[in-house]
């Protein structure tokens, strides 16, 4: 069983009578001195967590582990959002993205029009530009290696973060190769990591239930593992508040501890907050913040093998992601520029934050602010 690098638990990590005493009102006594020992949550204790109405209990946990990982550390990278199309084949009922008659109008950029967006943010230093767009059935396969060259051409020192799995899987197809060939001739003009979106909830029953017409958890995990082992690292994402239950919740987090297990390329859990607006679901709900809060929480519990948990600003909102930095999240992304997945990009304020703007959010939470490049290496302590 693989595991990540750990620091010393500080201060908040001690058997405070206190903390003894809620975590037993709580009924999580038992999987708390599991998390104290550094021992691997269950699926039974990953449900019990879900199930429990004490949030600050599970978020001191949360923060047990957080901190023996990353001690008081709180990432943030400048990085460039670029969503290439929005023309989908897939139809997913918890999109807001895709264009259609009663939806956004559809768009594809050209590779010069990918030019033109990424000097219009020329000034703006980068360290990671990422890339991710619905899946255009009109597409070439040249058109996304064009796209990988153009970036690197406009911006070389930048690390190309692009295609999610969905992406990958049309990729592989309208290539005609093997999908390790594919994946390594992307790699050869500059892709260098890879997205985690479209894992959704790993169950079969949803994929059956929200979006048939996308891949599969197994060929999801498919793709995950063989990027990992032609050396492309990739983040995994968890999009939850819509109709998954508690149990297929967990039985994503251990099948993503599964992968990881087996590969150790999972750099990062980035929980996705479900917004309903626009989309086939939009009588639901929606997340509130301490379902946010939970679900930053119980992954950091569950996973054990991942270093970083990732509290996604534009989705869950700014203060959330503050307080998040004290329920298992040590990342708040970055500084982002555009973002079209979940917002009107004509009708929305610009999706940015500054790099002065996300130092005082981290200060402001009594976190240290780390700023990191797209692998997690330190680019300044601030």
């Amino acid at each position: 069983m693989q595991r990540v690098n750990a620091e010393p638990v500080g201060q908040v990590a001690n058997r405070s009578p206190f903390w003894a005493r809620r975590l037993a009102e709580s009924a999580l006594d038992e999987i708390g001195q599991k998390v104290l020992a550094g021992g691997r949550l269950s699926f039974e204790d990953g449900v019990r967590l879900y199930r429990c109405t004490d949030l600050n209990a599970v978020g001191h946990l949360a923060n047990v582990v957080r901190e023996r990982l990353n001690g008081n550390r709180a990432y943030f990278v400048r990085n460039q959002h670029l969503n290439y199309t929005n023309v989908c084949c897939k139809q997913c009922r918890f999109c807001s993205f895709y264009s259609r008659e009663t939806g956004p109008k559809p768009y594809t950029l050209t590779v010069n029009e990918v030019r033109g967006r990424l000097r219009r943010h020329a000034e703006q230093p980068l360290s990671e530009v990422h890339i991710v767009g619905g899946i255009n059935l009109e597409l070439p396969y040249a058109y996304y290696l064009d796209l990988i060259r153009a970036v690197k051409e406009e911006r070389p020192d930048v690390h190309v973060k692009a295609f999610t799995m969905v992406e990958i899987d049309q990729i592989q197809q309208v290539s005609g190769k093997a999908l390790e060939e594919t994946l390594l001739e992307l790699k050869s003009v500059g892709l260098g990591s890879l997205p985690g979106g479209g894992a959704e909830i790993l169950s079969e029953r949803l994929h059956e239930l929200l979006h048939p017409a996308k891949l599969g958890p197994e060929r999801w995990l498919e793709i995950a593992r063989t990027a990992h082992r032609v050396g492309l690292k990739s983040t995994a994402t968890m999009l939850y508040g819509h109709e998954e239950t508690i149990e297929e919740r967990v039985q994503h987090l251990v099948r993503l501890r599964g992968l990881q297990d087996e590969t150790g390329g999972l750099q990062c859990l980035v929980p996705l907050s479900f917004h309903p607006a626009n989309t086939a679901l939009s009588a639901i709900p929606g997340p509130s913040g301490v379902d946010d809060l939970m679900n930053l929480a119980v992954p950091r519990l569950m996973l054990d093998n991942v270093p970083h948990i990732k509290s996604f600003w534009i989705m869950t909102s700014a203060p959330v992601s503050q307080l998040a930095l004290w329920y298992g999240a040590d990342d708040l992304d970055g500084t982002i520029q555009e973002y079209e997945v979940t917002r009107d990009p004509q009708k929305d304020t610009q999706q940015a934050l500054t790099r002065e703007q996300l130092l005082s959010l981290i200060r402001e939470a009594g976190r240290q602010p780390v700023e990191r490049d797209a692998l997690y290496g330190v680019v300044e302590r601030c």
